[in-house]
């Protein structure tokens, strides 16, 4: 397990160095694995939820990530929270886990932002863009320009282009590839940057200043959900920690928290 990875118990505020092997005898106590920063906040109220229905969630905080599907496929934790579809299907292909989506949690738009232009129209030729290096957010980044009207892609690429797919540059635009954790941190040296949203407000981006562009809901596969082992997706626990997630409090943490830049994801 990756020494970055640190296990929050919520209520007790217990803290330990070593994750013990999930439900070990009890499937009413629950790990679930989520990225450090808001949305601990968010799953605070999943987990008081949760109580209600006799369920205790022990939250697990990530801090990149590759971890929480590995703790996952290594029952180390029982469910993570923070993936959509394209970036579990790569690391399915990259690494055979059996791992399957088990409710929706919140949409990201991923945005550009900029610390010197206003707006897309002003990005000069030869810009430099930041761009996260992970499959996923690269293809989802580069589809993004296209939206944009910067670049266009090759039509065989899918969901994950890489710079490589770029069929058409007007604007010579550089591409610099950068972890997702940092790019956002690089926005200075950059003329505009592409950054997932939790890593913005970890980068201190100002989301409604410095956001030039951002993605459309409509069809977007990028929603955020719970993940789970494919052994487990019918066990009962799964709907009761969904069922947890999809309540009011939750939503209105979810836009209170990240300032209305991230929606809840279920009707």
């Amino acid at each position: 397990m990756n020494r970055r990875t640190l296990l929050h118990v919520l209520g007790g505020g217990a803290l330990a160095c070593a994750i013990p092997r999930a439900r070990a005898a009890d499937a009413r106590r629950l790990r679930i694995g989520i990225m450090a920063g808001e949305d601990e906040d968010i799953w605070r109220k999943v987990a008081a939820n949760a109580a209600k229905d006799g369920l205790t969630l022990e939250i697990v905080t990530f801090s990149d990530y590759n971890t929480p599907n590995e703790a996952l496929s290594e029952h180390d934790i029982d469910a993570n929270a923070f993936q959509h579809g394209p970036f579990l299907q790569a690391q399915i292909e990259a690494r055979g886990y059996r791992i399957v989506a088990a409710g929706n949690t919140y949409f990201s738009p991923i945005g550009l932002y900029s610390s010197r232009w206003h707006a897309v129209s002003d990005l000069p030729k030869g810009a430099v863009i930041g761009l996260p290096n992970d499959p996923s957010n690269e293809g989802r980044a580069l589809h993004l320009l296209q939206h944009l009207g910067l670049v266009s892609l090759s039509p065989d690429a899918g969901l994950l282009p890489t710079a490589l797919d770029v069929t058409e540059n007007p604007h010579d635009l550089n591409f610099r590839e950068l972890d997702a954790g940092i790019v956002g941190r690089t926005l200075a040296d950059l003329d505009a940057a592409i950054v997932n949203t939790n890593w913005a407000f970890k980068a201190g981006i100002d989301i409604e200043k410095q956001r030039i562009g951002e993605e459309s809901l409509d069809n977007n596969p990028y929603v955020n959900f719970i993940a789970v082992n494919e052994s487990d997706a019918h066990a009962p626990w799964v709907a009761t920690l969904v069922n947890a997630v999809h309540q009011p409090d939750v939503r209105q943490a979810i836009l209170s928290i990240y300032h209305g830049a991230v929606v809840p994801a279920w009707s």
